[in-house]
């Protein structure tokens, strides 16, 4: 009888843990449960992004339960991957012991968008469609990055 293997560790981390890490960790969790283990953190966590919620209930995953933790909320959790989706976070990550290997992958911030409300929520949906996209091809599009 196999073992069965271990799911890969990935924590996605941004500023704020409040819109784009949240969507990944949501989207990680939807369509690769199976093989990762989804986290998502921020190196200077705010609250939850409204919005962000609405526009993933429309692809049919909940966020509302979700709660933005501190990066060092996950330092006792060996990670395989961090997965930095902004700037500023892959500027600041921290390093994380181990064979943990990080990976940056940037998203347009859509709570930066100016316009009608239309427009903002169409943003919304265009970063939640391309953070999909990225983990859809996951875990062998990190393990390229990280080369």
């Amino acid at each position: 009888m196999s073992q069965a293997k271990k799911k890969l560790n990935v924590l996605f981390l941004c500023t704020g843990n409040s819109c784009r890490s949240q969507m990944a960790e949501g989207w990680a969790k939807h369509l690769k449960g199976d093989v990762i283990e989804a986290f998502s953190a921020g190196v200077s966590p705010g609250k939850l992004n409204e919005r962000a919620v609405e526009v993933m209930a429309e692809a049919g995953v909940d966020i509302s339960y979700h709660v933005p933790q501190h990066v060092d909320d996950y330092a006792e959790i060996e990670m395989d991957y961090v997965v930095t989706v902004c700037d500023h976070a892959h500027e600041t990550c921290p390093v994380f012991p181990g064979a943990t290997k990080v990976v940056h992958r940037k998203f347009e911030d859509p709570s930066f968008k100016i316009g009608t409300i239309e427009e903002v929520m169409a943003e919304f949906r265009r970063v939640r469609d391309e953070i999909r996209d990225f983990v859809s091809e996951m875990p062998g599009n990190l393990e390229e990055m990280a080369k």
